[in-house]
């Protein structure tokens, strides 16, 4: 019996220590974190980042389970966090997400350091006050899937470069001040059987110009491109079954309001209010509130009030 109780002792001793080396992250990754957290002048949000804790169980830090190595960095939520986001990034050369949010002091261009980062399947950097452009370096992440850099104050065009990205599926670039033509070519790459419905948000930006031909072939859930400047005619619009949100209102459309969108099962929100819509409203529109079709120049049938003459 004694040395049964000593045996499962030691078990119990050796998976302890398993566990706990298993908590300690790369020497690398390491001193990266510890790099980032004195380019930012050493704030309180890192309290627990001290060579003396072990780094898998510091406060924002995921690390992966077999390999110990930091896969995750989330920095979210503090007012006081000032500076620009540090080039040490790119020491975290496992990293698979990374997160800058709401962090309203955090400032400046996003840093060339990330595109070294190249296992990134999700960047969000958002409700920050970093500036600058979009920069074309995202599109050599090959693995991205997810790209939210909403809430921002990022100028200039939407690099064509994200559409070499052969797995992203989600983009938000909303409330920024970005301007010129939507890329053609985003999204093309995406293998819609795997991946599942798209989301494309650009809402509140200055983009003109219209939405290029081949995004009414990729299965978006959700495509937010309201209170923009674009002009076309929206008569033309074709997009695939599947789509539940779709937001165009607050721009310069003209022509009419397509049946076949309209008439998507799947459609749930539809909003193309504000903007210089005209015509006849086809029968599939009577489903949706008159305030998707408010202030448009001449529309006219169910829901609206104004009949057709």
């Amino acid at each position: 019996m004694r040395a049964m109780v000593v045996v499962l002792v030691l078990a119990a001793a050796g998976a302890a220590a398993a566990t706990m080396k298993k908590k300690e992250c790369n020497a690398g990754d390491k001193a990266a974190l510890l790099a980032i957290k004195k380019a930012l002048g050493d704030p309180y949000h890192f309290a627990s980042w001290t060579p003396d804790n072990l780094c898998c169980e510091w406060y924002d830090v995921t690390c992966d389970d077999t390999t110990d190595r930091v896969v995750g960095l989330s920095v979210f939520q503090d007012a006081n966090l000032t500076g620009t986001i540090p080039d040490a990034v790119a020491g975290l050369t496992h990293l698979r997400t990374l997160t800058w949010h709401h962090l309203p002091q955090i400032s400046g261009p996003i840093p060339p350091a990330i595109a070294k980062l190249n296992r990134l399947s999700l960047l969000i950097i958002s409700w920050t006050a970093v500036s600058g452009p979009v920069p074309s370096f995202l599109g050599g992440l090959k693995s991205l899937t997810l790209l939210d850099l909403s809430f921002n104050s990022l100028t200039g065009a939407i690099p064509p470069s994200l559409a070499a990205l052969p797995f992203l599926s989600g983009i938000d670039i909303s409330r920024n001040r970005l301007t010129g033509a939507l890329p053609p070519g985003l999204f093309s790459k995406l293998n819609t059987t795997q991946q599942g419905g798209a989301y494309l948000r650009l809402s509140r930006n200055n983009l003109t110009g219209g939405i290029p031909a081949e995004y009414g072939g990729v299965a978006f859930q959700v495509m937010d491109l309201s209170r923009n400047a674009l002009s076309f005619d929206m008569t033309g619009l074709r997009l695939q079954e599947g789509v539940s949100s779709l937001d165009l209102s607050h721009n310069m459309l003209y022509g009419g309001v397509p049946a076949q969108v309209a008439g998507l099962s799947s459609l749930q929100d539809f909003n193309v209010s504000y903007n210089r819509l005209c015509g006849e409203l086809p029968a599939a529109a009577a489903r949706f509130d008159q305030y998707s079709f408010f202030h448009n120049k001449c529309l006219c049938g169910p829901p609206l009030p104004t009949p057709c003459n």
